[in-house]
């Protein structure tokens, strides 16, 4: 396998990091391979790739996801810059529905974090000027594009603005929180649910320690 892996306390999502080799040219690494990426995740074919460029730091993305049937996982990276990367769980029968996961991915640390379609997905900025890009298992569908609020308090996201407006679209700040999306788009949410950050646990077997939050 040309990539090592670290999987979450969150059943589903997953980080990936290629192995990089240097020399006096520079580096060279294999991105993405389809065996390697469906012998950890199971059968999931890519299906689409989008790119983003937020000049601004401190710019908040999300938090997105589609609905059934164009529900969809999405395998993030950044080419330039820098983010903080959340996805959180709106699996409604799963045991640590509404809790998080956070992680940086940057240019520099070539981390890929796989989201698997049951999450809600958004970013913030840490560099101005940063691309990001991400391949997804399912066509882009306005009709079932959805989001959840990126500072619902019920979530206990930790953006990590220290004070700094973020800058943030106007769609997105017509989101509602977590509580407040219908039965119909996520089913019936279970009650007494701990809206918690989960940390990145350390893979068994993978060789390298656990991730920044």
């Amino acid at each position: 396998m040309t990539v090592e892996f670290d999987e979450f306390d969150i059943e589903g999502p997953v980080l990936f990091i290629p192995t990089r080799h240097r020399d006096k040219r520079g580096v060279f690494a294999e991105t993405f391979r389809h065996d390697d990426f469906r012998e950890v995740v199971g059968d999931i074919d890519l299906v689409q790739e989008n790119q983003s460029i937020s000049v601004p730091i401190n710019t908040i993305r999300g938090l997105h996801f589609q609905t059934s049937p164009y529900a969809q996982g999405k395998l993030v990276r950044v080419t330039k810059g820098a983010i903080l990367d959340v996805a959180v769980d709106i699996r409604p029968r799963s045991p640590t529905f509404g809790q998080h996961i956070k992680i940086e991915l940057s240019a520099e640390n070539w981390y890929q974090l796989w989201i698997p379609d049951g999450f809600a997905h958004g970013f913030k900025t840490l560099q101005p000027d940063t691309h990001v890009m991400y391949k997804a298992s399912n066509y882009y569908s306005p009709e079932h594009d959805r989001g959840i609020a990126w500072n619902d308090p019920d979530l206990g996201i930790d953006w990590q603005l220290y004070g700094q407006q973020a800058v943030i679209s106007d769609k997105d700040r017509q989101h509602p929180g977590l509580a407040d999306v219908g039965p119909e788009t996520l089913g019936q949410i279970p009650p007494g649910h701990d809206f918690a950050t989960v940390s990145l646990s350390r893979a068994k077997g993978a060789g390298f320690g656990a991730a920044p939050q």
